[in-house]
């Protein structure tokens, strides 16, 4: 009930809806999320080893869990502390057995491919919020609040994202290191005719790959975020001679930031950030990603906002300022510019 007023914007009645479909997809993704770790042998027993779906129908009844799938999506909640909330009573909220039983069918019949794919993530949000898509578009009704998500959410084609990427931080990596095997692998880069990066050579940049930072202001399930890590980490690689697993942490850790109106798009983009981050350097602790969600508006009250100034008056006029922005944030998406830049 708590948990429904906060989303209802202290109303229970206009947030149970919300509360809903919360709990909905928290419980989908622990699905979705424990089979793309087990077809890629990255989910984990406690213990240390990869186990396949099958060995968890094998291990359910002695680790006290009804079926595989329960077993699998307690794995994955302790692999994934970052991405999922443990502490939110709504995660502890189980669904009727035949609605549990429906999705159990709906992600068991989805092909092994579809979770060994690059873009399978990507792609698996829009489908899903495509009904919604479209009863927003036919409604003809003002687009905002809760509707911006599902209305502007567009998966960009992997070219997409290769041209922008090879054309901002490829141009500065191959004019800073021309000879590194790395510059033959930015096969979008586009060069003038003296040989030099056609985008320029950004000399306002930092010199060193650990100084460089990207923000993706609206990242959804994190493609930017992605080809970012793949091309960042083995620059990182290069200059300081870091080993696969170091440079993936530090890249996560120093370089990529994201902001996400829609929070099951967070969760997406935080978890194939981790999943790109264990199929290159093995399974290890992560540092929590720099992903957000910008939808969800401030709690708490005033009060306790404007005490985190101190008696800095300027600081206090600030954080209340800051405290009013944001409540409003459910209805921010429409300010946020929808452009994917790499930043210094």
């Amino acid at each position: 009930r708590a948990r429904a007023r906060q989303l209802g914007g202290g109303n229970q009645e206009e947030g149970m809806p919300r509360l809903v479909e919360e709990i909905a997809y928290e419980q989908w993704h622990r699905l979705l999320f424990a089979r793309f770790l087990a077809e890629n042998d990255l989910l984990m027993h406690p213990e240390g080893v990869s186990v396949s779906l099958d060995e968890c129908a094998e291990l359910a009844p002695e680790e006290g869990a009804g079926d595989k799938w329960e077993l699998a999506t307690r794995y994955a909640l302790a692999m994934l502390p970052g991405i999922f909330a443990l502490d939110d009573p709504a995660m502890h909220v189980r669904f009727a057995p035949e609605g549990r039983h429906r999705l159990e069918e709906i992600v068991t019949r989805l092909p092994s491919v579809v979770f060994t794919s690059d873009d399978g993530l990507g792609w698996a949000y829009q489908f899903w919020q495509s009904k919604k898509k479209d009863e927003v578009n036919r409604s003809e009704r003002k687009i905002g609040g809760a509707d911006i998500a599902p209305v502007t959410q567009l998966f960009t084609e992997d070219y997409m994202v290769k041209f922008l990427l090879h054309n901002s931080l490829g141009a500065w990596w191959a004019a800073r290191h021309p000879e590194s095997p790395l510059v033959e692998t930015f096969d979008s880069l586009r060069y003038r005719e003296d040989g030099t990066p056609a985008a320029g050579t950004f000399d306002g940049w930092p010199e060193t790959a650990a100084e460089v930072t990207m923000m993706d202001p609206c990242c959804g399930s994190g493609h930017f975020i992605v080809a970012a890590f793949e091309m960042l980490y083995r620059m990182r690689m290069e200059e300081e001679g870091l080993s696969v697993a170091e440079a993936g942490d530090a890249v996560i850790r120093d370089n990529l930031f994201g902001l996400e109106i829609d929070p099951r798009c967070t969760q997406i983009a935080a978890f194939n950030l981790a999943l790109s981050a264990w199929k290159t350097g093995g399974y290890r602790e992560l540092p929590l990603p720099n992903i957000a969600c910008s939808g969800i508006p401030v709690q708490g009250q005033l009060e306790d906002w404007v005490k985190l100034a101190g008696d800095d008056a300027a600081l206090q006029r600030t954080m209340e300022r800051l405290y009013h922005l944001f409540r409003n944030a459910p209805d921010l998406g429409s300010l946020i510019n929808p452009a994917h830049i790499p930043v210094e």
